[in-house]
């Protein structure tokens, strides 16, 4: 693998002298722009607007039109010998907690090799990160640009992640939602038991590029002569009319594909229709209560009926 950079990292006084390799590779299906009726390539010239000939690559540099129309020519070799302190210098500027910086800000990744007789400042650097769990916030110039970066360690590497600077970063504010939705607890509890039964830990080998695979299968049929199969259109979700059933279908589904039975119990949303269960069989209860009470006044009014009787028969006695 080919460093695309070399220079130093600035670490206080300490200075460790590093190369950077491009820690990420995008895969995706390459396509050629044809013409649809006999696949023949489409071929760009560079032709100059002024003189009306083409241009071989070699003569091409950089513009910048002013406001009056006026280009501004700037060779590659002004572009990279511009005055940056950073230019060959990874700048520390200081350190702050990992969890603090939105992963928005996050661009491209490298991985730092400690060069020469680096190794000894490189795993220095490295574990003192991973001990106190601070990032380092540095400046570097790559590809003839200076970024705000990141440097943190990964495993038994250090990490270079270049960052966009705030003013790249576009105000999310337009997309939230009106300020009077309200949902209810329930609703957030069911959500919760949703992500619960989901919850686990991070592996990305479990994850593939399922529309790159389709697309080597079409080339792959269309190569060999057979008929592209093209498979049915799942269908159409409707509207959510119930928030909170289709939560609980959710997490029944969620349980389903992890070979797991749904459960009335372990969840925050099954623990609500069990309260509802309890609640029902409850009733019963209070019918047999009912019944005591009605007993009870049976009881009493017997009891003051008693005495009545009695107050009768004492007056025949005398008379005898």
């Amino acid at each position: 693998m080919q460093a695309i950079w070399k220079g130093s990292v600035s670490f206080g006084l300490v200075t460790i002298p590093v190369k950077v390799y491009a820690a990420t590779q995008e895969k995706d299906v390459a396509f050629r722009q044809v013409h649809a009726t006999d696949g023949g390539r489409i071929r760009y010239r560079r032709i100059c607007e002024i003189e009306g000939e083409e241009v071989p690559y070699s003569d091409i540099a950089k513009g910048y039109e002013l406001p009056d129309g006026e280009m501004v020519v700037l060779t590659s070799d002004e572009l990279s010998e511009l005055p940056l302190p950073t230019r060959h210098i990874v700048e520390v500027l200081e350190f702050v907690p990992a969890e603090e910086i939105d992963p928005i800000y996050v661009s491209r990744s490298y991985y730092l090799q400690a060069d020469g007789p680096a190794a000894k400042p490189y795993v220095l650097l490295r574990d003192a990160l991973r001990r106190t769990g601070q990032t380092a916030l540095v400046k570097v110039a790559l590809r003839n640009r200076e970024a705000l970066a990141m440097l943190r360690p990964k495993d038994d590497v250090l990490v270079l992640q270049t960052m966009l600077w705030p003013d790249e970063v576009r105000d999310g504010s337009f997309a939230a939602p009106a300020a009077d939705v309200e949902v209810r607890p329930q609703e957030v509890a069911m959500a919760e038991s949703y992500i619960q039964t989901l919850e686990t830990t991070f592996d990305p080998d479990r994850y593939h590029d399922e529309y790159r695979a389709a697309l080597e299968q079409v080339i792959e049929a269309k190569t060999a002569g057979r008929e592209v199969e093209v498979p049915k259109a799942a269908p159409a979700k409707g509207e959510v009319v119930d928030l909170m059933a289709a939560l609980q279908a959710s997490v029944d589904e969620a349980r389903r594909q992890r070979g797991e039975a749904p459960a009335e119990s372990g969840g925050r949303a099954t623990r609500q229709p069990a309260a509802k269960k309890a609640a029902t069989k409850k009733a019963p209860a209070k019918k047999t209560a009912a019944k005591k009470t009605a007993a009870k006044k049976a009881t009493t009014k017997t009891t003051k009926k008693a005495p009545a009787k009695k107050a009768q028969k004492a007056p025949a006695r005398k008379s005898a």
